[in-house]
């Protein structure tokens, strides 16, 4: 017999091997073959197991949960893409809570005495900085999470472990106005970089974590992290010309 299974908390391809590892150690089990990108895993068992000692068998940092298998001649396109809709605005509220924070405050810091260039320097100094604050929360997994879509990030392994610091760096550099022109040159070569892997990964329509809040929120990649990279490339591109 054979069950899948949905498991939350892969993030690469150590993770599916764990993954295989335990659950294909548990007695009666016979096979196990995981996709990652769909974060399911399928078990084929010489008799049933339940789903109690399958969770048993894997670390605290992965959830196993049975998935269900709907009648979709049940449901019209119209509930299943209102469904879907919901889901993703869910799972977007602590991102976009964030940016409505980040924006208030960078006008609110200008109030009195208006300046164009002043919001955008700050509104970008409070991203990189709160951004970074959510990266270190989970310093030691978030390298994984970010491999999995940045270019130069797959390619050289230091430059993920070092990111969530080159953005606390440029958030003091545009907070503090210190060597501004440098600070936007870097913005704009990392977010491009960083804006090729998110745009491929959703012309590819895959299903993996973003890594922008780090890995203490768990966010799906979807257009909004298109936009809010695309935001800062706008800005960068604006104050440099």
């Amino acid at each position: 017999m054979t069950h899948t299974y949905n498991i939350q908390g892969m993030t690469c391809g150590g993770c599916k091997a764990s993954v295989e590892k335990y659950l294909g150690n548990v007695d009666k089990v016979t096979r196990v073959v995981v996709n990652l990108e769909k974060s399911e895993a399928e078990v084929m068992m010489s008799s049933h197991v339940d789903i109690e000692t399958l969770q048993k068998a894997l670390p605290d940092k992965y959830a196993l949960t049975e998935k269900e298998n709907k009648n979709v001649f049940q449901m019209t396109s119209q509930t299943i893409d209102g469904a879907k809709e919901k889901s993703k605005l869910q799972q977007l509220q602590p991102l976009l809570l964030i940016l409505f924070y980040i924006v208030t405050a960078s006008l609110l810091m200008h109030y009195n005495n208006w300046n164009g260039n002043a919001v955008m320097l700050d509104f970008m100094g409070l991203f990189f900085i709160v951004f970074s604050f959510f990266k270190m929360l989970d310093l030691k997994n978030f390298p994984e999470s970010f491999r999995m879509y940045d270019p130069l990030a797959k390619r050289i392994q230091f430059y993920s472990w070092i990111y969530p610091f080159i953005e606390t760096a440029l958030g003091l550099m545009f907070l503090m106005r210190f060597e501004i022109e440098i600070a936007l040159v870097a913005t704009l070569i990392i977010l491009s970089i960083t804006t090729v892997g998110v745009t491929k990964t959703l012309l590819d329509k895959k299903s993996i974590r973003c890594a922008c809040l780090g890995t203490a929120l768990k966010l799906p990649m979807t257009e909004a992290t298109f936009i809010e990279n695309a935001i800062m490339i706008v800005m960068a591109i604006v104050m440099l010309t």
